[in-house]
């Protein structure tokens, strides 16, 4: 039996997103902050759909104006609560000054945030624990996953903004020798083989369960075909080394699993290296040849990887090493982001999106160049812990904690996007003048100062959103000017006349509060979005900023400041 209690936060959360995002719940949003804000729901998400529908479907037939004014009453239910720490659960085995974690990415791309769970958790607990923390470039396919300069400088920017300063950084371009060391040995054991066979044949004998020709023979013979792959007389894919496992393990891809392949470096050369070296190792290989030798005792990966970590087994064993600790963790979705790779790659090649910091993909530099901060980004991190199941991280939340921290920063603007007129009549023949704090919370801050012109009566610009949202006879506040009902209304230009200036009379009444610029001292602009641009005004007063400042343009939400000068002005949107 549901209570009422759930019902009615389920109602409130799809109400507090509608009214953002145009009067229609995103569904995936909604499910996302009810797990958020209730944890224990989580597995009956099944039973609760006929419920989130229909709270859904309420919600859509409910006007946007009404949903707004509506939302005050829920307020309290759907307000994130800012917690004043998040403690980490004790890791299993650790022992302080003896943990020894690692970071190891792919300079073939950026880090998002899906990238952010393993790293944190990684860096935290290693500091839980007094131990170390590595970071370890995972740059070993110069072929299909081809590393790039930029990407190893642009991983690191963001370790360090994330404030992550890892104790040891390695390349595994550097270590090929050591793996080669690794191979030899395994071969001489008779633990591991040089297998020519083609590519069709060798998978044909893995399904029927059946030894590679190669597979018995002598550790000599092994040893010779082994030089053959380093001194290139063999062709890229003519041969592999393979490690000995179970041919009858039921996961066909863990049977005698490929170690180290050849690579044509002359034509595809490593940016590191070039073409010094020609044979290279598989994840699988190098992965856990570097965890024993950088003595890591705990790695936390996504659960996909616990293939992976069957396959590595087989070193451990072989080689008599003691492996780590593995934590795994269960997947993160973004509702309305892109983590896929290949499909921001192929977004940005064929113009969808214009580069990596594009501000609808949830790469940690798009994150960056919007605003967000990097304490907003653990908090939510730490709250979804290192959970098995997957974790749905939804744009609200992660806007919620990142509010808490930059609304105290941010001075307040005027700002109007798409541009309308409003002409209306006042009590005054003369330039009316208005101040107004930079900070609601921080007089110290000082004032800035608008005015508008007498000129034949008196004109102001409004957003064209709560201009299209006006109908004749309402009434309405200008903020700072007074309340006033508007009397005509054309596409372009409106009139209103003036009834009073007081503010608890617009307070009690519930009427719309609309903020405007003069038409002079004001900046052209242009707001960056999530897959579209405004063109618009600011105040002038903005000028007083910096490039890469934080600004609240009233009503319209948080924005950083890309270009700034007394004629133009870029901002890129950061949330509401």
């Amino acid at each position: 039996m549901m209570s009422d209690d759930l019902r009615e936060l389920i109602f409130a959360i799809a109400l507090e997103n509608a009214s953002k995002y145009g009067g229609k719940p995103n569904k995936g949003s909604v499910i996302g902050k009810l797990v958020y804000l209730r944890p224990d729901v989580k597995s009956k998400i099944k039973d609760l759909m006929p419920i989130i529908d229909s709270a859904i479907k309420e919600v859509e037939n409910i006007p946007l104006d009404k949903q707004i004014n509506l939302l005050s009453k829920y307020k309290n239910l759907v307000t994130v609560k800012k917690e004043e720490s998040e403690e980490l659960p004790p890791l299993p085995g650790a022992e302080v000054g003896k943990v020894v974690t690692r970071f190891a990415p792919n300079p073939d791309f950026v880090l998002h945030l899906g990238s952010v769970r393993p790293l944190l958790f990684s860096y935290l607990y290693a500091k839980k624990y007094q131990g170390k923390f590595i970071l370890r470039f995972e740059d070993t396919d110069p072929r299909l996953k081809k590393p790039r300069p930029e990407f190893y400088n642009l991983i690191l920017e963001d370790l360090e903004w994330l404030g992550i300063k890892p104790d040891e950084v390695y390349y595994q371009s550097d270590r090929l020798d050591l793996y080669y060391d690794v191979a030899r040995r395994l071969l001489e054991n008779g633990l591991a083989y040089v297998c020519t066979c083609k590519k069709d044949e060798f998978t044909k004998l893995l399904l029927a369960k059946s030894p590679c020709p190669h597979r018995e023979d002598t550790p000599e013979n092994n040893l010779e075909r082994f030089d053959m792959m380093l001194n290139g007389e063999f062709e890229e894919g003519e041969a592999v080394l393979r490690i000995k496992t179970d041919l009858t393990h039921p996961n066909p891809s863990v049977r005698d699993w490929a170690a180290l392949r050849i690579i044509d470096t002359e034509k595809y050369p490593h940016p590191r290296t070039g073409s010094k070296y020609r044979v290279w190792p598989l994840y699988n290989f190098s992965c856990a040849i570097d965890d024993h030798f950088m003595g890591v005792t705990h790695v936390i990966r996504g659960s996909e990887h616990k293939i992976n970590e069957e396959k590595q087994k087989y070193i451990y064993k072989h080689m008599g090493w003691i492996p780590p600790i593995a934590i795994h963790h269960g997947r993160v979705a973004i509702p309305g982001g892109v983590l896929s790779k290949s499909k921001i790659i192929r977004g940005i090649e064929e113009g969808t999106y214009s580069g990596i910091d594009d501000p609808r993909l949830a790469t940690l530099v798009a994150l960056r160049r919007r605003g967000y901060q990097p304490e907003a980004i653990k908090k939510v991190m730490l709250r979804g812990g290192l959970k098995a199941s997957l974790t749905t991280i939804d744009w609200s939340l992660l806007a919620a904690e990142n509010r808490a921290i930059i609304d105290d920063i941010a001075n307040r603007y005027f700002g109007v996007r798409e541009p309308k007129i409003l002409k209306f009549n006042y009590p005054s023949t003369d330039k009316i003048n208005v101040t107004i704090r930079f900070h609601p919370e921080h007089p110290e801050r000082g004032v800035r100062k608008l005015y508008i012109p007498f000129d034949k009566g008196y004109k102001v610009l409004l957003d064209a959103e709560d201009f299209e949202k006006m109908q004749e006879g309402i009434t309405f506040r200008l903020i700072a000017l007074g309340n006033f009902q508007l009397v005509t209304k054309s596409a372009d230009e409106a009139y209103a006349e003036y009834l009073n200036n007081d503010v608890s009379w617009a307070k009690e009444r519930k009427i719309r509060f609309i903020h405007w610029l003069p038409l002079t001292e004001i900046i052209k602009s242009r707001l960056i979005y999530p897959g579209r641009d405004y063109e618009g005004y600011i105040e002038g007063n903005i000028i007083s900023e910096k490039v890469g400042n934080l600004v609240q343009l009233e009503r319209i939400g948080f924005f950083k400041i890309e270009n700034l000068s007394k004629e133009y002005a870029q901002m890129i949107f950061t949330h509401e």
